[in-house]
């Protein structure tokens, strides 16, 4: 039987001491980030079994989200995400920490300054920067996205999507629109597939011209009305809008309202999150709930569980209101 690799082992392989390889290990701030890349090489190619770094209970857990959700209109689905996981990490008696993070930050650097022992990813993250998050020794779990090979949780956006959309054919709408963002987000890829599901098994077909896509722009709103405009400059444009999440639909409530166009009545609208402000708003919008507590509860729990990586989908709820 091989022998297990020791620290001191994976110390002499790299060159440094004993304690520069803990610190590597635990992910530790006090290193250059070059040696701490050394240190995890030396100790991968050792065959150094990393799973014993968390035996020991998770007492710290970083939750990070892209910078690009931190905004106003993105915050009212994350903040009950992050209040939520605060309180189940209360519960557990583990600190939170909280990191914005974008593709031009040094992603090693910042996250070994929050020294922690887990990470929940939150909401998109490029692809190279979840790339960074792999190679360092701590357990992981993404909330509102999905990558294979990882631990993810999100809500049934494929299920949920299809459900408005067929209700939006209930109601005897034809002319169904999506209203979508970057299709790299995980959560709005599937809720597309849901809403081409549903126009599919009802036999409805649209031209591709019915799905806009926001340009990349500064400005969310201002991005939203283009493609807001496009579709409202279709030969026969659309009698119900789907849009991607609450934010978006309630700027297409309030471009139709600024031009004379009826919600419900020229175009019923819909949205998916169910953040707060979706049942106050004129006229009150129908959208998917999403049980953001659950969510953020159940990633916590399967970071400390150090689950097997697989996608769990939790159900989302239909909330029939005013705008469709």
């Amino acid at each position: 039987m091989s022998k297990a690799v020791r620290v001191r082992d994976i110390a002499q392989r790299a060159g440094v001491s004993v304690g520069a390889v803990s610190r590597a290990l635990n992910f530790r701030p006090g290193l250059g980030e070059e040696t701490r890349q050394r240190i995890i090489a030396a100790a991968q190619e050792m065959g150094y079994d990393f799973s014993r770094l968390h035996e020991e209970k998770i007492k710290k857990i970083l939750f990070v989200l892209h910078r690009q959700h931190n905004t106003s209109r993105a915050m009212n689905f994350y903040s009950p995400v992050l209040l939520a996981v605060e309180n189940a990490c209360r519960e557990h008696n583990i600190a939170l920490s909280f990191l914005a993070l974008g593709p031009t930050d040094n992603v090693a650097q910042q996250i070994a300054k929050h020294a922690p022992d887990a990470l929940l990813c939150v909401g998109f993250i490029e692809p190279e920067i979840i790339g960074v998050l792999r190679k360092m020794p701590l357990p992981m779990v993404l909330v509102d996205h999905a990558i294979p090979g990882l631990t993810c949780v999100n809500p049934d956006n494929y299920q949920g999507s299809r459900m408005v959309t067929r209700h939006l054919i209930e109601q005897g709408h034809r002319r169904i629109a999506f209203l979508a963002s970057s299709m790299a987000h995980y959560s709005i890829y599937q809720r597309e597939r849901g809403y081409r599901q549903a126009l599919f098994d009802a036999g409805i077909l649209l031209s591709p011209q019915y799905e806009a896509t926001a340009p990349a722009l500064s400005d969310l709103t201002t991005s939203l009305e283009y493609a807001l405009d496009e579709l409202m400059a279709l030969p026969e444009p659309p009698d119900a809008l789907f849009c991607y999440n609450d934010a978006a639909a309630m700027v297409a409530i309030n471009y139709c309202q600024n031009r004379g166009i009826n919600v419900p009545g020229d175009l019923a609208i819909a949205g998916f999150d169910d953040i707060d402000l979706a049942a106050h708003i004129t006229p009150a919008l129908t959208t998917l709930a999403v049980d953001k507590e659950a969510l953020a509860r159940t990633a916590v729990e399967k970071l400390l569980a150090q689950s097997t990586a697989s996608e769990t989908l939790l159900p989302v709820i239909l909330k029939v209101r005013a705008s469709a």
